[in-house]
C-alpha cells in the first residue's frame, strides 16, 4: 500500500521535532536516515577521530558527526561534515553556532546495510554541485571509498591506495586499507 505523503517547504521542516534517527529534507519530503549499524558507527569515528587528529591540531578543520546542515534548499544530516577553520560559523561571541546553514568543505557518507549506494551517490554528487570541495562515499561491503569532487571528478581508492582530500587538508593521510583495518580489533 503506497502512503501519501505531504509535501512540506523547508521552513515547516525545520520546524519538525528532532528525533533519532534524524529527518532530512529533499524535494519536499521528509525521510528518516537509516540507522548506523556497528561497521558503520566504527568507520564513523574512526575518520571523526583522524580527521579531528590533523585539522584541530593545525587549527585547519573540524569534523562534525551527524550533524544538520541546511543549505541550497535542503536539509541532510552526513555522517561527517567538515569544516576548514575559518569557516566554522560562529556566534558572535566565537562560539560554534547550533544551526548550519553553509556548506561543509568535505561531506562523508558511510554506507550502511540495506541503504542504496546509487541514492548515496546522487547525494554526493548534489554536494559538491552546491559547494562542497569534496565529498566521500565509504563503501564498507565493497571496501571502497569514493572521492567526488566539483565537475563530475570521481576517484575511487580501495586497497593500499590513499584518500586523497589534500585541497582541503593537506596534511590529511589515510589508506582504504587503514581504515577498514580499524574494524578489527586485534
Amino acid at each position: 500500500m503506497v502512503v501519501a505523503q505531504r509535501i512540506l517547504t523547508l521552513e515547516e521542516f525545520l520546524c519538525l521535532p528532532e528525533r533519532k534517527p534524524a529527518l532530512e529534507y529533499e524535494d519536499g519530503v521528509a525521510t528518516s536516515k537509516v540507522s548506523p549499524k556497528g561497521r558503520h558507527s566504527a568507520l564513523q569515528d574512526e575518520l571523526l577521530e583522524r580527521f579531528n587528529a590533523v585539522g584541530k591540531r593545525h587549527k585547519r578543520a573540524r569534523a562534525f558527526p551527524e550533524l544538520r546542515i541546511t543549505f541550497a534548499g535542503r536539509s541532510y544530516v552526513p555522517d561527517l561534515a567538515v569544516y576548514r577553520w575559518d569557516r566554522i560559523p560562529l556566534t558572535p561571541d566565537g562560539e560554534i553556532v547550533d544551526e548550519f546553514t553553509t556548506s561543509p568543505d568535505i561531506a562523508v557518507e558511510i554506507v550502511s546495510p540495506k541503504q542504496s549506494v546509487t541514492a548515496l551517490m546522487r547525494r554526493c554528487l548534489w554536494y559538491v554541485a552546491n559547494g562542497v570541495a569534496v565529498a566521500l562515499l565509504v563503501d564498507p561491503a565493497d571496501r571502497s571509498v569514493l572521492t567526488v569532487r566539483p565537475g563530475g571528478g570521481v576517484q575511487v581508492a580501495r586497497g593500499d591506495e590513499a584518500v586523497d582530500v589534500a585541497d582541503v587538508l593537506p596534511d590529511f593521510r589515510l589508506g582504504v586499507a587503514e581504515l577498514f583495518a580499524s574494524l578489527k580489533l586485534a
